[in-house]
């Protein structure tokens, strides 16, 4: 099933629907209201967050994971996991969201990336997919957290994907920007049309040494022009960009980065303690939690066909297009999209 959600009148209905909530019901009655079967996320404008009150450090299997932390701690936990070049400022104005619905919510930084970091300095800086998603399955061991509704974009998706593949007792359900992102360095030897390979340049660019220096020397131009690319109608302003990119100051960002797009065109090696998730990732496995998958209108990055990957979900699923000229960055674009998008896949 696929619907389409239009963000611009969303954002209208919903402030008339909070407005007649909070005079009819009250604080107390409100409350009440969204602890039921349907609750409605408030409207919320893109932006009207701009910084998490504060940020938390633990150590979790070979990191030190920085990450922000909203919600009373015995709530329903949510992860939230963004992408590249993007940092936790996704979610700034979803995790607000999904407290006030009741939920713990768990936005960490991705290793290379803001406050968190290795705990050794002989780990390798090793960008694989199935490092990552085991980082985020040893921060919820750290943090005591058996399940989680674990919600993603980009690398954030591609991780979230793996954990409800291949740790579903861990996922109780899943929200995936672009849907399934699971990926094969086999499958990935394969050729693509020269259309298709051109929106892989940066990747290309990546696998030399030249595209690693200026990776270096230029990463906030990088990451802005990706922006651009990727999200061709958001008008994002300079404050907005420069919260994020300052968490590409982290002293492994850029070795992250390159390992990570040389590892999927079997330019770099991977660790061997992860091969054997690795194998059974390489067979695209099915995801059968509950899952929404969505889709902006104005997505600029490479990108899967919804019809592509729909049977990859074989369990409760849905499919939302998200209207109005949202991008690739959809939990900050289109905040409220995605926060109703955890809150109705919870109710599955």
């Amino acid at each position: 099933m696929t619907e389409e959600i239009n963000r611009p009148r969303r954002h209208f209905i919903g402030i008339a629907a909070l407005a007649v909530a909070a005079a009819q019901l009250g604080t107390t009655g409100f409350a009440q209201a969204q602890s039921a079967s349907q609750v409605r996320i408030p409207a919320t404008a893109p932006g009207t967050n701009t910084s998490f009150a504060s940020l938390k450090q633990i150590h979790a299997g070979v990191l030190d994971v920085g990450y922000a932390e909203l919600g009373a701690g015995n709530a329903p936990a949510v992860i939230l996991l963004h992408g590249w070049p993007y940092d936790i400022h996704t979610y700034v104005d979803v995790a607000p969201l999904l407290a006030g619905a009741g939920y713990r919510v768990i936005v960490p930084y991705l290793r290379g990336y803001g406050t968190t970091r290795f705990l050794s300095p002989d780990t390798p800086r090793n960008g694989q997919q199935s490092a990552i998603a085991s980082d985020i399955i040893a921060l919820m061991d750290a943090l005591g957290i058996e399940k989680a509704i674990i919600g993603g974009c980009d690398w954030g998706a591609r991780t979230a994907n793996i954990i409800a593949a291949l740790w579903p007792e861990r996922c109780k359900a899943l929200v995936s920007v672009s849907g399934y992102l699971i990926g094969s360095r086999e499958a990935n030897k394969k050729p693509l049309p020269p259309k298709a390979e051109l929106a892989w340049w940066y990747q290309f660019y990546f696998a030399t040494e030249r595209g690693r220096a200026g990776y270096e020397q230029y990463r906030n131009d990088f990451a802005r022009l990706i922006w651009q690319i990727a999200s061709p109608k958001w008008n994002f302003d300079d404050a907005t960009f420069n919260r994020s990119a300052a968490a590409f100051e982290n002293p492994d960002h850029v070795d992250i980065t390159i390992h990570n797009y040389r590892w999927r065109i079997s330019l770099a090696d991977g660790e061997r303690k992860y091969d054997v998730l690795e194998e059974k990732l390489a067979k695209f496995p099915l995801i059968g939690v509950p899952t929404i998958t969505l889709e902006g209108d104005a997505n600029g990055a490479p990108h899967p066909e919804p019809a592509a990957y729909a049977k990859k979900f074989p369990g409760k699923y849905g499919h939302r297009l998200i209207t109005g000229g949202i991008g690739h960055n959809l939990p900050q674009e289109a905040p409220q999209a995605f926060a109703q998008a955890v809150v109705d896949v919870d109710r599955f």
